[in-house]
């Protein structure tokens, strides 16, 4: 009854599942979202069962919005279901997709896109799940490197990330009289596949990143996972409104 629930988006591959194992380690309970990987979700849930902590995986489409509130009621009945509560406790948006594509080339649809999955849908889905999280909880954002400094391709992501950072701060103002804390992580370049796995199977792009890295490699989803896991801890509790880069490094 005292093991605390973690929310998370995105977290059937890369990071978010990085970030719920290593909860799951150390006596935090899982619901973990899929939008169209459900083998690889399920796969996170019996690791994390494995792990002694109790899981649940649950579809989520983060880039439609009108479907939230099914997705909060869902969430609803699991927690009573599975854990015989009301309410969950961390709240980590880290489901994402990547695009490359230079500013005079990137289309209508595609900025749509971005925004729908980097912005509209944190700042709706936080909504929708306010009623059901604890007072005193913590809420995790995740924006991007690319948020400070600048790399041609990625001027629509870049923005949206941009703009979650602004909306950390003003969820930690407005959050704070139920004292719920909020951050935003930034990850620098990791060897994952996000992104169809550029930064992990290119060398040459490998290569390029280490060189502008002052420890002199690319990230690990290990790298960011454990620090996701940290920030959203309850010892992390007067952190709040704040953005942490976690990048090695890169371009100082």
């Amino acid at each position: 009854m005292n093991r605390k629930i973690a929310l998370i988006t995105g977290a059937s591959r890369g990071l978010g599942r990085n970030a719920a194992l290593k909860l799951a380690a150390r006596d935090t309970d899982l619901i973990v979202t899929w939008h169209s990987q459900s083998t690889e979700a399920d796969a996170v849930v019996r690791e994390a069962q494995a792990l002694g902590a109790r899981a649940v995986a649950l579809r989520l489409d983060v880039g439609d919005s009108a479907s939230f509130a099914t997705f909060a009621t869902a969430v609803r009945e699991a927690l009573r279901t599975h854990w015989q509560r009301e309410r969950f406790d961390y709240l980590l948006n880290n489901a994402g997709v990547g695009m490359n594509a230079s500013f005079v080339d990137t289309t209508e649809a595609q900025f749509d896109q971005m925004a729908r999955i980097h912005l509209k849908g944190p700042f709706l889905l936080t909504q929708a799940l306010l009623p059901l999280m604890q007072d005193g909880g913590r809420i995790l954002n995740v924006s991007s490197g690319l948020a400070r400094f600048s790399m041609p391709g990625y001027a629509a992501y870049a923005a949206m990330k941009g703009g979650i950072e602004v909306l950390t701060r003003y969820l930690a103002l407005e959050l704070a009289p139920r004292r719920i804390a909020v951050n935003t992580i930034a990850p620098g370049a990791i060897a994952t596949d996000f992104s169809g796995g550029t930064v992990r199977d290119n060398a040459q792009v490998n290569s390029f990143i280490a060189s502008q890295t002052a420890l002199g490699r690319v990230g690990e989803a290990d790298d960011i996972g454990n620090v996701m896991r940290a920030l959203l801890c309850d010892d992390m509790g007067w952190v709040n409104g704040q953005r942490l880069e976690v990048s090695g490094g890169i371009h100082l």
